[in-house]
């Protein structure tokens, strides 16, 4: 397993105002969670400094005059983009290294053959737009990879458990065939994106699959979701590619979300997802949200554990079940046989 990170201090690079959220402790508990996994994986767990993206790579998804006003925004000492998001004066550098780090994440897996990899940077990505950085997201690290992937002529699957929907992500691969974007998400909740009708464009037409969930979901929903809804467009569209964006804060102990899921989901949910791939070598997961510290350090241990084929460990938590939601999943089902005239 190769996990590509911060290196000596850049993981503060990226700092806001004092009780924001998506603060550089994050990485702090991320790198604890990586630490209780590296006890077990030993040597076959490698950690490496993420690199920058160059504006090539950025601009197969961001508009150069975004790129251009974004940098000089840091470069003049940032503040606020919006009320969820800011950039600081090394913001920019941050931003370069957390979507570099997707595109260095493929690189070490194909010379590898083998194996998965896992981008700990910050900031998150999956609601970036084109043009507009959103939710705490400047650049959109899973899709600058997915981009650089169909460049070269593969087939991307995207999976989005983050509490709140990838717009971003949803937006940039609408009418793109080569990409399939499925996410899990509470709903109603922000961004206000993300229902079971949004099925894809004219160039792509189902591969959108989204399914919203209400508050207090747990685990068994969301593995139904991908089971029922997910996985027969995934069979079908046979990726050679599986990215995740793994946000953590549908833990039931985020403070920002209401989902109510634990560390052992997110270990099973890993375990499904990885199986979508068409061989060893062929998974990255990217970070996304997750503001409880502890439930992120469990969560990313459980996760890469997951991916590892490593057992649970003795004391981890065990999969929810029980909780609201199952309905919506057959909603979703029949919203999106209604939204492609099946």
């Amino acid at each position: 397993m190769t996990v590509i990170g911060p290196s000596g201090g850049t993981g503060t690079l990226h700092d806001g105002s004092s009780g924001h959220p998506e603060r550089p402790a994050r990485i702090d508990a991320v790198m604890a969670g990586v630490a209780d996994v590296a006890r077990q994986l030993g040597g076959d767990l490698e950690i490496l400094a993420a690199q920058p993206a160059d504006i090539g790579a950025l601009a197969r998804v961001h508009t150069a005059a975004y790129l251009a006003r974004l940098e000089e925004f840091c470069r003049s000492g940032g503040g606020e983009l919006d009320p969820d998001t800011f950039a600081g004066p090394d913001s920019w550098q941050a931003a370069l290294l957390s979507a570099g780090a997707g595109l260095q994440a493929i690189d070490v897996l194909r010379r590898r053959g083998a194996g998965v990899a896992f981008v700990a940077t910050r900031p998150p990505g999956h609601h970036a737009l084109a043009d507009r950085a959103m939710g705490f997201c400047l650049l959109n690290n899973v899709a600058v990879t997915a981009a650089a992937l169909v460049a070269e002529g593969e087939r991307v699957l995207i999976v989005d458990w983050d509490v709140h929907h990838g717009n971003g992500t949803q937006a940039l691969f609408w009418d793109n065939p080569s990409v399939l974007y499925v996410s899990t998400h509470q709903s109603p909740f922000y961004p206000g994106t993300g229902e079971a009708g949004e099925v894809g464009g004219d160039g792509a037409p189902g591969l959108t699959v989204n399914v919203p969930l209400p508050a207090g979901a747990t685990g068994d929903v969301v593995r139904r979701a991908l089971d029922e809804v997910a996985t027969p467009v995934i069979s079908e569209f046979a990726p050679t590619w599986v990215l995740i964006s793994a946000g953590f804060d549908a833990h039931r102990a985020d403070p920002l979300a209401e989902l109510a899921l634990s560390s052992g989901d997110f270990a099973d949910l890993a375990r499904t997802v990885a199986g979508y791939a068409p061989r060893p070598g062929r998974v990255v997961a990217f970070l996304e949200g997750g503001y409880d510290l502890g439930a992120l350090r469990d969560s990313v241990a459980a996760t890469l554990g997951a991916l590892a084929a490593m057992p649970q460990p003795a004391g981890a938590e065990h999969p929810t079940s029980g909780g609201p939601g199952a309905e919506l999943v057959d909603r979703a089902a029949a919203a999106r046989r209604r939204a492609l005239g099946l």
